[in-house]
């Protein structure tokens, strides 16, 4: 990656003659290109347990007093709703592609789960947001919601979890 003047960057990638890959926008300088079968996106199940993993490590990080780390998880739970909800629409996800064009109400939702501070209730108030923004998104996961439904509401509560004043 070189950043010319005015932030103009150029991006130039290298690879091996038998390892090209392209995507919609690549163009061949030079060469020949190697076609392959598209990479299979990751199950829409697969990244709601991704979620799950991520929502069970903020509720550990609340109660252990590690706000920034709690934050970090909230975040990428949210972005991984994103996706999620991307998906059922049709859009691209990867590095928040296709965010921008979700309905109105879906981004609503995604504001209100990031948190404005790092203090355990305002930590439990975006993990209680980011939680309803992935089940109303995660459609395509099939049976493992309502299955896990429960536990991950029992994970937003305030119960076990020192609340600021």
């Amino acid at each position: 990656m070189f950043l010319l003047p005015r932030n103009l960057p150029v991006d130039l990638s290298f690879t091996p003659g038998g390892a090209a890959q392209h995507g919609p926008k690549f163009r061949l300088l030079f060469g020949t290109v190697v076609h392959r079968e598209p990479t299979v996106p990751q199950p829409s199940s697969e990244i709601f347990g991704i979620a799950v993993h991520h929502a069970v490590r903020r509720r550990f990080c609340i109660e252990r007093a590690r706000g920034w780390q709690a934050e970090y998880w909230i975040r990428s739970l949210r972005d991984l709703a994103l996706i999620l909800a991307g998906r059922r629409r049709g859009l691209e996800g990867t590095y928040g592609r296709g965010f921008d064009r979700l309905p109105e109400e879906v981004l609503a939702r995604a504001s209100a789960a990031l948190p404005r501070t790092v203090r355990p209730d305002e930590l439990l108030r975006a993990l209680g947001s980011s939680t309803e923004l992935r089940w109303g998104e995660s459609a395509e996961a099939g049976d493992l919601v309502p299955k896990l439904t429960p536990q991950l509401r029992d994970l937003a509560s305030v119960r076990g979890v020192e609340r600021s004043e």
